[in-house]
């Protein structure tokens, strides 16, 4: 029997510093990376990303009303506010939804007559250190692919994927003897900025790496195109976290999202002013912003 070698204590203390200084470390150069990627304009688009996109670099695809925007109901179920604390921009909101009672989710504090139906936490983050390169092998999904992303999406659950959600960006996919096993995709788009979405891998494909392959893939597009990757998840999805993290990921900020009611009782005017075509908005969009 081979006698076991116990190492000095002192050797174990000098070890044990190193990896802690080497955690600290990068740990400052992660923090060092975020503080100069987050100029004040940068915090400005960030802090409300969806209003940056829809005023911006998805114009195009936007329903208007005043101060409330939001996505065609069959490309995403994201609205914004320009200003979640003026009240005008709720009333806004509500004439552009629809109905009253209309259920749509927020990322503000809604007023008070608006009903809360469900309510979680979230988290932002930006890639710092983020190693990217393409994936020859990944194929460029589009809308004659949309059926079977949809049918991977009820499987893995990755968050919203509707059927014109491949209009926001490009989205890439993995397929095996001509199935489609993983994807990710690019969701909000800001002013040098590009969210990455919608990653998800067959359950019996995972352990493979292919979401690692396909975030890779879609960073190295938005960066080719000159914009910054980041990404949301929700807070409880630590295993997506962490590995977004090791990727080069460095959290940014915690969020909250609420799926409410618009009131019963909603202001005069808006519902007819609807900015670009109203409930067709956006239908002439690309595949490309």
């Amino acid at each position: 029997m081979t006698p076991r070698t116990t190492l000095p204590a002192a050797a174990v203390a000098d070890a044990t510093a190193t990896a802690d200084a080497t955690d600290l470390t990068a740990d400052l150069t992660a923090a060092e990376a975020l503080a100069r990627l987050l100029t004040p304009e940068a915090v400005a688009l960030l802090d409300n990303p969806i209003w940056a996109a829809l005023t911006g670099p998805h114009a195009h695809l936007a329903e208007r009303l005043g101060d409330a925007a939001r996505y065609p109901v069959d490309v995403s179920p994201f609205t914004a506010l320009a200003d979640p604390a003026d009240p005008q921009g709720w009333r806004d909101l509500a004439a552009l939804a629809g109905p009253p009672g209309t259920a749509l989710p927020v990322t503000a504090t809604a007023p008070d007559d608006w009903e809360v139906v469900e309510a979680g936490q979230g988290v932002q983050l930006i890639a710092t250190a983020l190693r990217t390169e393409p994936a020859p092998e990944a194929v460029l999904l589009g809308l004659a692919d949309v059926p079977e992303m949809l049918d991977l999406v009820a499987r893995t659950k990755p968050g919203p994927f509707l059927p014109r959600t491949v209009l926001l960006g490009r989205y890439l996919g993995l397929r095996e003897e001509g199935r489609l096993i993983a994807m990710a995709g690019e969701r909000m788009r800001l002013p040098g900025w590009t969210e990455i979405s919608a990653v998800c891998t067959d359950p019996d494909h995972r352990g493979r790496g292919l979401a690692t392959r396909l975030v890779r893939a879609v960073a190295h597009g938005i960066e080719q195109r000159g914009d910054r990757p980041f990404l949301h998840a929700a807070a409880s999805n630590t295993k997506a976290i962490a590995l977004y993290e090791s990727l080069g990921f460095t959290l940014r900020r915690r969020t909250e999202f609420t799926v409410v009611r618009t009131p019963v009782t909603v202001a005069d005017g808006g519902a007819d002013d609807v900015a670009n075509g109203g409930a067709n908005g956006g239908a002439d969009g690309g595949a490309r912003p």
